[in-house]
């Protein structure tokens, strides 16, 4: 007996899926090409939202297609949830990581800083600054 199962497609359509999928993802890079050689990255919140936003776009749909998360029926939610939670997580636990990097920097770093950093003596500062406390202990 050969046994058929009816929650699969033709191999014709899935291909044809498959194609409008790729031509998607083919027009949203074009897209984000455009986006990033165009007048909108010169207002940076805005310029780099719209990126963010055709990127979670083309991820949306290779993880939904490609890997076959349209078609499962209970896997989807037990592999997509922990991982946007845990993804969520790493985001906001590294956010305050990166924007405090430069906090205890010793001044010879921050003198080789990509920004102009200032901050006044940091710990670990090897040469005290003109207007510190020592300087002014050893003029007076």
């Amino acid at each position: 007996m050969e046994s058929t199962n009816t929650t699969d497609s033709p191999p014709t359509s899935q291909r044809k899926v498959f194609l409008i999928v790729f031509g998607l993802l083919v027009v949203l890079t074009g897209i984000s090409f455009g986006v990033a050689n165009s007048s909108i990255m010169d207002d940076r919140i805005i310029g780099w939202s719209v990126m963010v936003g055709i990127s979670v776009c083309k991820a949306m749909l290779v993880a939904t297609f490609f890997m076959h998360l349209w078609w499962e029926q209970a896997w989807k939610y037990a592999l997509t949830i922990p991982t946007l939670f845990m993804g969520c997580m790493l985001v906001l636990l590294l956010v305050p990581d990166i924007g405090m990097r430069t906090d205890h920097y010793p001044r010879s770093r921050q003198m080789l800083s990509p920004e102009s950093i200032t901050v006044p003596d940091a710990p670990g500062d090897e040469s005290p600054t003109p207007n510190s406390e020592s300087t002014t202990r050893k003029e007076s």
